[in-house]
């Protein structure tokens, strides 16, 4: 499961294998199973992840009770916790595993006496982070000019994996719709394929 880390390590750093091997023994990789509660809205974090294997919800409570799903991270994916420098700071979702889980867990508290032993980790975090923020926005933007059925297509094209992996009323809820709106536009989707 480390070979998955060494790879992202490599998009992110110049690091060599030694320096890898290094950074692989201080970190914790824990097995979570399926149902898993990480965090919980209106906890205060103080962990953030990175999936190995498996497949991790973020998802809320809105103001009228309605559960909303806002992320799904699967495999190379960190799960940020973007708010950790406001301290005391509440999540406003929940983190739950919907697969059994392999997860690297960092501790937030322990984040600066870890890029002060390792150098380079901080510039792997930021180049992560910028990434993944680039991403999230593009996905926003597209998301917000999008139909329904643009969202769906795009997340065929994007992350076909989640269609098998992921409850539909999750999927649904993801994109923004209905699950019975969901199976009108899996059906018109897969017979405009035909």
């Amino acid at each position: 499961m480390k070979s998955i880390l060494f790879k992202y390590m490599t998009r992110f750093t110049s690091l060599n294998e030694e320096e890898q091997q290094a950074i692989a023994e201080d970190i914790l990789v824990e097995e979570y199973r399926k149902g898993t509660v990480l965090l919980r809205q209106g906890d205060v974090p103080a962990t953030c992840y990175f999936v190995l294997k498996g497949c991790v919800r973020q998802h809320s409570i809105d103001e009228a009770g309605k559960e909303v799903t806002s992320n799904f991270y699967t495999e190379e994916q960190a799960v940020s916790i973007f708010n950790r420098h406001q301290q005391d700071k509440s999540s406003p979702y929940t983190l739950t595993c919907l697969e059994d889980c392999m997860l690297v867990v960092g501790d937030l508290d322990a984040e600066n006496s870890m890029f002060h032993k390792h150098s380079q980790l901080e510039t792997m975090v930021r180049k992560m982070v910028e990434d993944n923020l680039g991403e999230v926005q593009e996905e926003w933007t597209s998301f917000i000019a999008s139909t329904p059925e643009e969202r769906y297509k795009a997340l065929l094209q994007k992350r076909p994996q989640l269609v098998d992996r992921v409850p539909q009323h999750q999927l649904a809820s993801y994109l923004g719709i209905t699950p019975e709106s969901l199976s009108r536009i899996k059906k018109r989707v897969q017979t405009s394929d035909l």
